[in-house]
């Protein structure tokens, strides 16, 4: 029997993951590269590879990270454009799938609906919701050693959609950008996209270049720079350098800078701040008014826009899309009313408002019979709950790629199994101190974000509690700090 067949045996797995996109995929790629003598199966409730880079089917989607960073450090992102598009994204994560084996070890249309732990077992027994091609469901149960949940960080199932005053009465169609129609013909359309994160700052240039006329609202700017397509650099050290090396100097130019900038954001906020509308005023001209791109908050408060070649920017300035900052007073029949007496007409109005955070793809939890609210726990080293074993979480950054992060997770949770099966243990868990102060997971003033305080873990104020947005910070404590810390307890 080979590996692959042994992975559908009923005996209890050593890993289970949770989600077949980006995370999930680099979590199988890690346990066979490092742990080949584990027994994993991925559970991906979609019917395909890619998670974000599946569901997410608007016009433009693209990465708002650049793809040296976004892609994994083993497998060279040799791709044209930095910043990639939806579908090169999601051909780049079903290439893991497929050169680690991972992708034999996935069932599709598989749904995590509950997780219990024994203690004395020392296993989770994972409930889950099976649905064949034909739509009928039935309930499996899983048992294994641990969990790493790479399900994201935010509802599939639904987006944030506030409610407008007047919405029956408009007479168009209003689309979310999370659950795009597949057909939709919006060539010579009037649209307005409502919005001023990265959903908006993609789609509003990419239907414009379709043909639609376009207006992008905003109730508040949001810091937008442009960025280059395509890093040139990059492109020739792969001419003159082995692939490997030119995709890793590539990799720490591009995170140092992040780095540095993100640093400067915090540290001296005033010039940041004048920088970066520095940028956008030579991007826009006289033709625009900076008060669309002037917010009233501190670089990287919020996530900063990247544009690519400035291509919101460019259709701003040739007149083929307008931008208009304001509040809605209430949807008409024909567009949108603003609270300044201004109305927008529209056959198609974009709510790209954005998205609902949950925490492990709301899979309920339950150690030695009590119910585990992840709200209630602390992040260890922003990867583990606290008093809850033998479970990984994924959680990237917010400040730079995701996968920096899930990269540091799944190398962690290799190097916590050798460990544990040196040492003979079966159970690892981060016991919480009642002295360590509850802080937020996360320090941003983006609307998604406050919204889900109530559904994301806590962070504390001590180290090892502590969720650093510093990548380098991260990785010589994930990489090298030690396993027996003296918080995280073995048994």
């Amino acid at each position: 029997m080979n590996k692959q067949q042994e992975q559908f045996q009923p005996a209890p797995l050593d890993v289970l993951i949770i989600g077949a996109g980006l995370s999930g995929i680099g979590a199988a790629r890690a346990l066979t590269d490092k742990c080949p003598d584990k027994r994993y199966l991925i559970l991906e409730r979609r019917d395909a590879i890619g998670g974000t880079w599946d569901l997410f089917r608007y016009p433009g989607i693209r990465s708002d990270s650049d793809m040296y960073t976004l892609g994994y450090s083993y497998k060279p992102w040799t791709g044209r454009k930095a910043i990639a598009d939806g579908p090169d994204i999601k051909r780049y994560i079903e290439e893991i799938a497929e050169e680690s084996g991972a992708i034999h070890n996935i069932r599709f249309r598989h749904q995590v609906m509950s997780a219990s732990w024994s203690s004395d077992e020392g296993l989770w027994t994972v409930r889950v919701k099976a649905t064949d091609r034909t739509g009928e469901t039935r309930e499996e149960r899983i048992r294994t050693r641990f969990i790493a949940s790479c399900s994201g960080y935010y509802s599939y199932d639904e987006g944030y959609r506030p409610e407008f005053p007047g919405e029956s009465d408009f007479t168009g169609q209003i689309i979310h950008p999370q659950f795009w129609p597949e057909q939709l013909d919006y060539q010579g359309k009037r649209i307005v996209v409502i919005g001023s994160g990265a959903t908006a700052v993609t789609l509003v240039p990419a239907l414009a270049e379709q043909g639609a006329r376009v207006t992008m609202l905003q109730r508040s700017p949001s810091y937008i720079f442009a960025r280059p397509l395509v890093d040139r650099l990059a492109h020739a050290m792969q001419r003159w350098l082995p692939l490997p090396l030119a995709y890793r100097l590539t990799r720490w130019k591009n995170v140092l800078l992040g780095q540095r900038f993100f640093r400067n954001a915090r540290t001296r906020p005033g010039p940041t701040r004048e920088y970066l509308l520095h940028l956008a005023q030579r991007q826009v001209g006289s033709e625009v008014d900076m008060k669309h791109f002037t917010p009233d908050y501190r670089p990287w408060d919020q996530r900063v826009c990247a544009v690519p070649d400035g291509d919101l920017f460019h259709m701003l300035r040739s007149r083929r899309v307008d931008i208009v900052t304001d509040t809605i007073d209430r949807f008409t029949p024909g567009g949108i009313r603003l609270a300044s007496g201004q109305e927008l007409e529209a056959d198609i109005i974009v709510t790209a408002t954005g998205l609902k955070l949950n925490a492990l793809g709301d899979v309920r939890l339950e150690v030695d019979g009590k119910t585990m609210a992840v709200a209630d726990c602390m992040a260890y080293k922003g990867m583990m709950l606290s008093d809850v074993p033998n479970l990984m979480l994924t959680f990237g950054y917010t400040n730079a790629s995701w996968t920096l992060k899930a990269e540091l997770t799944c190398n962690y949770m290799t190097r916590l199994l050798r460990y544990m099966d040196r040492k003979g243990a079966r159970i690892a868990v981060a016991r919480r101190d009642p002295a360590v102060k509850a802080l937020p997971f996360l320090d941003f003033s983006s609307g998604y974000v406050q919204r889900g305080v109530d559904v994301m873990p806590q962070q504390g104020d001590r180290e090892c509690w502590r969720v650093h947005q510093n990548y380098l910070k991260d990785k010589y404590m994930i990489q090298y700090g030690r396993l027996d810390d003296g918080v995280l307890q073995f048994q």
